[in-house]
This record gives structure tokens, C-alpha cells and sequence, in this order.
């Protein structure tokens, strides 16, 4: 039996005894993960998720640095 996302995301929340990510959370990590695969190799995507959670900062900002890293490997250096 296969369950989605967000049944998953709950139930593995709960197991490890936090907090299943909001909507917008989900949505900032999907684009982290984005950036990350887009800018280097795919498994940098989960492993710049991971990176964003054990240093205990946020989806959203986690993804403006993920882009400011991006645009500095792509050699355009923009804020966003």
C-alpha cells in the first residue's frame, strides 16, 4: 500500500517526535531541493534539505541562500 505525501510526512513526523512541515514549508523545501539538483548533482537536492534542518533554519530562507549560492556558481551573483 503506497500513501501520499503528506500521509507519509505526518507519520514520519510523528515517529520522530516533531512537527509534520506546513504547506508553505513543503513548498520552500520542494524549491530548495529544486535549486540544489539544478545547480549541482541530484543528491545534493535531500542532502540541502537535511543541511537546512540540522542547522535549524527555516524552508524559506534556506531556499534565498540556496539561490544566492546557485546565481554564484552560475557567475550572476544576484540577491534573489
Amino acid at each position: 500500500m503506497t500513501v501520499d505525501a503528506r500521509a507519509w510526512l505526518d507519520r514520519f513526523a510523528t515517529l520522530l517526535g516533531a512537527e509534520p512541515p506546513t504547506d508553505d514549508q513543503i513548498e520552500a523545501l520542494l524549491a530548495l531541493a529544486g535549486v540544489a539538483a539544478h545547480a549541482s548533482e541530484r543528491t545534493a537536492a535531500p542532502l540541502s534539505c537535511w543541511l537546512a534542518a540540522i542547522g535549524g533554519v527555516a524552508p524559506a530562507d534556506a531556499l534565498v541562500h540556496a539561490k544566492q549560492l546557485a546565481d554564484q556558481l552560475a557567475g550572476t551573483d544576484s540577491a534573489n
